[in-house]
């Protein structure tokens, strides 16, 4: 039987920010694929890259160079409208600053995405506050949450409508060791239950051993794997 499909495809994909003698390459002709359900972690220092990389993978942004096919779409091709449907359906995002609404209960934060695209929410929220084991809060708002729990509303919101991908920019940078390894559990067993991929950027070693493979940047480039 033929491998599926990559989710994800990078193509010699390259960043600039800025021109002339002020540019400066965020990433150097990186190339890579993501398998449906796989796990992929990268490492490497303060910016090296990951982020950059993460935003180009999950369709926020787009290369200065090269392709990112995502869902067989190039992304370079699409227009910010089809760039915005395709995050709506295909991609969850987890950051570590957590980007909660303040405003909205934990309910609501849940139930973001599919507001977004038009979906009903029904029963969702409190199935995906289970999930997270935080049945009990549905009702709270951010403030009254800790840092743990706040992560945990941040990835029930990433999954509720069922992404192909979670992209997850250090979900464990803010918090504590014992909250970390609950966080990181979760992420790893719910994806896997929904049979999404994940791309994380982590400088934890903890938090990469979740991950089926580990790639490691420095100064915008794939220097290794493991």
């Amino acid at each position: 039987m033929p491998a599926p499909a990559p989710l994800v495809r990078a193509e010699s994909v390259a960043k600039r920010y800025g021109s002339g003698d002020a540019a400066t390459w965020a990433l150097r002709q990186v190339s890579l694929e993501v398998a449906p359900g796989e796990f992929l972690a990268l490492m490497g220092r303060s910016g090296c890259g990951k982020t950059t990389l993460l935003n180009l993978l999950g369709a926020m942004d787009l290369p200065s160079s090269g392709r990112v096919l995502l869902q067989g779409a190039d992304t370079s091709q699409l227009d910010d409208h089809a760039l915005t449907l395709l995050r709506r359906r295909a991609v969850g995002f987890v950051f570590q600053a957590f980007h909660l609404l303040p405003t909205l209960s934990v309910r609501e934060n849940i139930e973001v995405p599919l507001l977004l695209a038009g979906l009903p929410a029904g029963r969702l929220a409190p199935e995906m506050a289970a999930r997270v084991e935080l049945s009990a809060k549905l009702d709270a708002f951010p403030h009254q949450l800790s840092g743990g729990e706040m992560q945990r509303v941040a990835l029930a919101r990433a999954l509720i409508h069922q992404p192909a991908l979670i992209v997850a920019d250090e979900p464990t940078g803010n918090l504590d060791t014992h909250s970390a390894s609950l966080v990181i559990a979760l992420l790893a067993r719910l994806a896997r239950e929904q049979g999404a991929a994940v791309v994380m950027a982590t400088h934890s070693h903890e938090a990469a051993r979740h991950a089926d493979r580990i790639l490691h940047l420095q100064d915008g480039a794939l220097v290794s794997a493991s």
